[in-house]
C-alpha cells in the first residue's frame, strides 16, 4: 500500500507543507484558476498575503500545484518588486524616491534610516523591528519628500522628522 504522501503524489495532488491552514487558501486559488500555469502570479500572491513573504517551502509548494519549474516560480517572485523572499518587520517604513521626492531629499532619508537603524532598502533590522523598503512614486509628489510609516503617509518630512515618527512607532 503507498503512503499517503506518496499516493497524493501519483494522483498528481501536491501534500501540503504542514497543517497550517493558511496552505489550503493557497490551494484554493490555485484550484480556482484551473490549476493552470498561468496562474503563478495570483497563487504567489496569496501565499504572500497570507505567510507575509515567499521562502523556499512556499515557492516549492506553488510550483508543484501549478506544474511550473521551481526555477519559474524563484524568477517569478524575484522580478517583481511586490514580492519579498524575507519576513517583514513589525513596522515597515517605505520611502517614495520618484523624481519630486528625490529631488526634496529622499536620498537624505534613507540616509538617516540607514545610520540610525542599520538598514539598507529592502533590509529589516535584526530584531525584526523595522524594514525599509523604497517606492518609485506615491502619488503624493504635492507632499515631497513623502514616505509611508505602517501605511500612513507622512509629507514634507525631514530626516530628523522621520527618525522620530519611526522612533515613536517602535517604542510608543
Amino acid at each position: 500500500m503507498l503512503a499517503l504522501h506518496s499516493m497524493q503524489t501519483y494522483l498528481g495532488q501536491p501534500q501540503l507543507p504542514s497543517g497550517d491552514k493558511r496552505w489550503k487558501m493557497v490551494e484554493a486559488t490555485a484550484r480556482r484558476h484551473g490549476r493552470e500555469p498561468n496562474a503563478l502570479i495570483e497563487t504567489l500572491h496569496t501565499v504572500q498575503e497570507c505567510f507575509g513573504y515567499l521562502d523556499e517551502t512556499a515557492l516549492r509548494f506553488a510550483a508543484s500545484l501549478l506544474g511550473v519549474p521551481l526555477s519559474r516560480a524563484y524568477g517569478v517572485a524575484t522580478f517583481y518588486h511586490f514580492f519579498t523572499l524575507k519576513p517583514k518587520g513589525k513596522h515597515t517604513c517605505v520611502v517614495c524616491t520618484g523624481t519630486a521626492c528625490y529631488i526634496k531629499e529622499a536620498p537624505a532619508l534613507l540616509a538617516a534610516i540607514e545610520k540610525t537603524h542599520g538598514i539598507k532598502p529592502g533590509e529589516t533590522t535584526p530584531d525584526g523591528e523595522l524594514s525599509l523598503v523604497t517606492a518609485r512614486c506615491l502619488g503624493s509628489c504635492g507632499l515631497a519628500p513623502a514616505a509611508v510609516l505602517d501605511n500612513v503617509v507622512v509629507g514634507k518630512v525631514a530626516p530628523a522628522g522621520l527618525l522620530a515618527r519611526v522612533a515613536k512607532g517602535l517604542h510608543p
